[in-house]
């Protein structure tokens, strides 16, 4: 059996969160799910060794540029790209008319959808999970699982000499926008805290955005320069055995926090201006909110009130 399901939203978190429904799906039908995704989810960089995705379709499509997929002629373009996979069932995870007819013109039998005109207020994990609840009558509440081989990730424990005895610990000090990049201050005060109580080693995600690399770039020029791996110059696939040997992660609303928590790792997330739920959604992840503050969202602007003492305390909790 082939089935398609279309997530189409834009990042990596948005995928990552989308995973638990796309597995209950290929668990339901005994059959690995092919993914209709933009590529600036990465998607092909974190879920090549996971076992219940098939293929990863791209979906040549912005809403900025004239790309392939893009207006009238695009989606005759995508049409033709899905035909030549025969596909039996479709699972669209949205309220698109535009994908609902394309699925018709491929000749899909069997097509799932959202609500069709109701994309407004379509809740990022309530929606996906009364879509599958309806349509195949199950209940979902597991958290997102991101498979790697385990030999490359023994391989990497090698190859960066990671110790047991000591903290491996991701920090994610990247962001998508600069409200959600915490300053380097804190993360250097929570290096600092964590290293007078165990000998630990730091690996820096980041990307080359001139913001974020002004904060690797004060965090390595710092003393605690030694204890730190820059990881920014590692492509995202390249860091997944990275993450999967660490023993907590400490991330900035970022695609770091959803890849580590994906992977099994305790993350740490630090929510300074994002809807709390896109760091709370995992049973592995441990919210941190400004000071202040009873909740986050939009328009919080709360990177300088994140309180390194209480990330500090989150870590000993979970590691002891």
């Amino acid at each position: 059996m082939k089935i398609l399901a279309i997530q189409n939203r834009m990042g990596i978190g948005d995928t990552v969160i989308f995973l638990p429904f796309i597995k209950a799906i290929s668990e339901k039908f005994g059959s690995p799910i092919s993914l209709l995704v933009k590529e600036s989810s990465k998607a092909k960089q974190y879920l090549y060794q996971t076992d219940y995705i098939d293929k990863i379709i791209t979906l040549e499509r912005d809403g900025k540029n004239k790309l392939k997929h893009s207006g009238f002629f695009g989606s005759l373009n995508l049409i033709k790209d899905l035909k030549k996979y025969n596909f039996d069932k479709i699972f669209i995870f949205n309220s698109s008319l535009r994908f609902n007819l394309i699925a018709r013109f491929v000749r899909i039998p069997e097509i799932y959808q959202y609500p069709l005109f109701k994309k407004t207020e379509q809740h990022i994990t309530n929606a996906p999970k009364k879509f599958i609840k309806e349509k195949l009558n199950l209940e979902i509440n597991q958290d997102p699982e991101i498979q790697i081989d385990n030999n490359v990730v023994l391989e990497t424990f090698k190859k960066y000499e990671i110790k047991k005895d000591e903290f491996n610990i991701l920090l994610g000090i990247g962001g998508s926008g600069p409200t959600k990049r915490i300053p380097s201050k804190t993360f250097l005060s929570i290096i600092d805290k964590i290293l007078k109580v165990k000998k630990s080693k730091f690996f820096l995600a980041t990307g080359k955005n001139y913001d974020e690399q002004i904060i690797l770039n004060e965090i390595l020029s710092s003393k605690f320069k030694r204890f730190c791996v820059p990881l920014d110059n590692f492509l995202i696939r390249e860091t997944l055995p990275i993450i999967k040997n660490c023993d907590i992660s400490i991330c900035n609303d970022s695609s770091f926090s959803h890849l580590s928590a994906a992977l099994g790792i305790k993350t740490i997330t630090l929510m300074a201006d994002t809807p709390l739920i896109y760091g709370s959604y995992s049973s592995r992840m441990f919210p941190i909110i400004p000071d202040g503050e009873n909740t986050v969202t939009h328009n919080t602007l709360g990177k300088d009130k994140i309180n390194p003492q209480k990330i500090f305390d989150k870590v000993i909790e979970i590691m002891n």
